[in-house]
């Protein structure tokens, strides 16, 4: 796609994995030119950025706003998953553009909220707030992010969060079992330990020390995929455990930021496990907050099956830092 780029931004989410480029256009939010490029194929961002120039030659942008799975300090954003450093006048310098801002991803998420629609989203939950004014988002991936949305008359407000920084604890038995076999070699127990890829496969070999059984050098998609199907009752398990304690995690993050009316669920992991997450112990234990109990069985809760709502919200995300 060589040529005119006036009036469309330059919109990136930079995850701890993939690296997602792309067009946006603000007179109908498409997307144009994107493409998906894997960090272990990269020295840094700026690798990636002109590899998509040179994949697309496009004229520079006047505008950028690139989502970064960090929290940014100023124009400057180090990521934790993978050893990058990425900053905005530098790559603003570099290829060109006029206006650049970096974001959090889960801020990004967060501005894509109001523009997705019915068909970008899985119901999990009804709500009772038919225009909720605060919005949550969060969601397992490389790591546990979120963020929370205010609608205001004078434009959205986000506030980025850092959930799978948080403490978890166990909730039974089983999990109490699984508990001291993790700190044999975690010494300390956070969402994100757990729920993320790489969480989702220490939960899978901490249960089969706990329950005796053998296990295999399976990546995450491989629990997930025999999880789904049936076919290993380990596998099934470890995804039983990590709906249940994402369950707990979700309303945890509600009941610290006092955000009950919506909370979307974001990530590349949960869209491809609908039926199964419906299924498992996620809204019992998301409803396990006693005396608040109530409260959360009205929070709405959604899915997000649009397959870039990062880029999305680098879209429409204000360029300047008052805005969010």
């Amino acid at each position: 796609m060589s040529g005119e780029t006036a009036g469309l931004r330059l919109v990136a989410d930079v995850g701890g994995t993939n690296t997602r480029v792309a067009l946006f256009n603000p007179a109908d939010g498409s997307l144009h030119a994107l493409r998906d490029y894997r960090n272990a194929d990269h020295s840094d961002f700026a690798t990636v950025l002109d590899t998509w120039f040179q994949d697309v030659r496009p004229a520079s942008p006047d505008q950028a706003c690139i989502a970064v799975a960090a929290p940014p300090n100023g124009d400057t954003a180090r990521m934790s998953n993978i050893n990058w450093v990425l900053q905005g006048p530098q790559l603003a310098r570099q290829f060109g553009i006029g206006r650049l801002r970096l974001i959090n991803d889960f801020q990004a998420n967060a501005f894509a909220l109001p523009q997705l629609r019915r068909e970008d989203c899985y119901t999990l939950q009804q709500g009772a707030t038919a225009t909720p004014r605060r919005l949550a988002v969060l969601g397992p991936g490389t790591g546990l992010g979120g963020a929370v949305l205010d609608l205001h008359t004078s434009g959205p407000r986000v506030t980025p969060c850092e959930p799978g920084q948080m403490d978890i604890a166990p909730r039974d038995a089983l999990q109490t079992a699984l508990w001291a076999v993790l700190m044999q070699q975690h010494p300390r127990i956070y969402a994100e330990l757990l729920l993320s890829g790489a969480g989702l496969q220490r939960l899978y070999h901490a249960l089969g020390v706990v329950e005796g059984r053998a296990t295999h050098n399976l990546e995450a998609a491989g629990i997930a995929a025999a999880g789904l199907a049936g076919s290993d009752p380990l596998c099934v398990a470890a995804l039983e455990q990590f709906c249940a304690l994402l369950g707990a995690t979700c309303a945890n993050f509600l009941l610290a930021n006092g955000c009950y009316e919506t909370l979307y669920l974001a990530g590349g992991i949960l869209p491809r496990m609908l039926a199964f997450l419906r299924g498992s112990p996620f809204l019992a234990r998301f409803h396990d907050a006693g005396p608040l109990q109530a409260t959360l069985q009205r929070t709405a809760l959604f899915v997000i099956t649009h397959r870039y709502p990062g880029l999305l919200g680098a879209g429409y995300a204000p360029l300047a830092e008052a805005g969010g």
